[in-house]
Formats: structure tokens, sequence, C-alpha cells
């Protein structure tokens, strides 16, 4: 999904937009597995008994309690949560009903570095470090490829014409 053009000034193009990488939704996922299976194997021990139906009913709402809060609010979160690079600045955007928002214009950039871990090699993320003028190093989660966002940016700061991002043209 591109970011909406009637954000950027008119000069500026998008050169990365991401979420963050699909790890984050591997805890949700297997809750979303075990709250199913859970609920299963209870509502089996309930049939037949005299309760049954307001078992079932307690482990319906249980379970979608379970399902809201700790499956769709961080895949919500997860969809929400957007890092653009542009051919002016990286912008960070998070939130769902309250939106935070950060922008750091390439020009006040004065280092950017990468970390991943083993697991995070394997999956193909990590996380980049920008170190801005005025603040403290700000650190991006779970960035998919972040060796190639890392060498992108780089190459938007260096403000070498020759590399620069070129949008497509139709």
């Amino acid at each position: 999904m591109a970011y909406p053009d009637d954000l950027l000034s008119p000069a500026e193009h998008v050169v990365i937009h991401n979420h963050p990488h699909w790890k984050m939704l591997l805890v949700p996922v297997l809750v979303l597995i075990a709250v199913a299976g859970g609920g299963g194997y209870l509502a089996a021990l309930a049939s037949g008994s005299s309760w049954e139906l307001t078992a079932w009913i307690a482990i319906g709402v249980v379970g979608l309690v379970l399902l809201l809060w700790l499956t769709a609010a961080p895949l919500v979160r997860w969809r929400t949560t957007h890092f653009i690079m542009t051919t002016d600045r990286v912008m960070y955007r998070v939130g769902v009903f309250t939106r935070t928002g950060l922008d750091i214009p390439l020009t006040r950039i004065n280092s950017v570095r990468f970390e991943h871990s083993l697991l995070d090699r394997a999956l193909g993320c990590g996380t980049l470090v920008i170190e801005s003028a005025s603040d403290e190093p700000l650190s991006f989660d779970d960035i998919p490829n972040v060796e190639r966002v890392h060498s992108l940016l780089y190459r938007e700061i260096n403000d070498n014409p020759d590399d620069d991002f070129q949008p497509r043209t139709a």
C-alpha cells in the first residue's frame, strides 16, 4: 500500500513503505491456535452435562475476549504501524485511535546503523537505529530487509544524485 501522496511535498517521493516484520504476529497466531484448541477441548468436556449451554456460552465469551485482546489487537497494531522513507524524510506512524507520528528530515540525520540477532538474520529483519542532530538515537524494531533499508537511507542522505531514488514512469 502506497503512502498517501497528498501528505507529501510536491517533489517528494516514497522510497520505502513498510509495516513491521511479520515475526511480531507469531505470538498472536499461536494464541489463536491455543484458544481455538483449548475452547474446543473444554466445549467437548462440557457436552452432555446439565450445564452444557452455560459452559459453552462462558467458553465462547472468554475465548472471544482472549482473541480480541491477544490476537486482533496486535494484528491491528501491526497493520497501522508504518515506516516510510521518502526522498526528503523518514516517517514513523503508529496507532489506531491515538495516532503518533515522527518525522526526521534527512538533512538532520547524522548516522544510521542496523542491528539484528541470529533469529532476525534468519527471518530477514532487524532494528534500524537513526541518530539525528539534536535527539538521542531512535530505534525502529522489526524493520523488514533492514540492511537494504539501511543502504537506501544512507544513499538518500549521501546526496549523490546518481544513486538517489528515481520514481518509475509509466
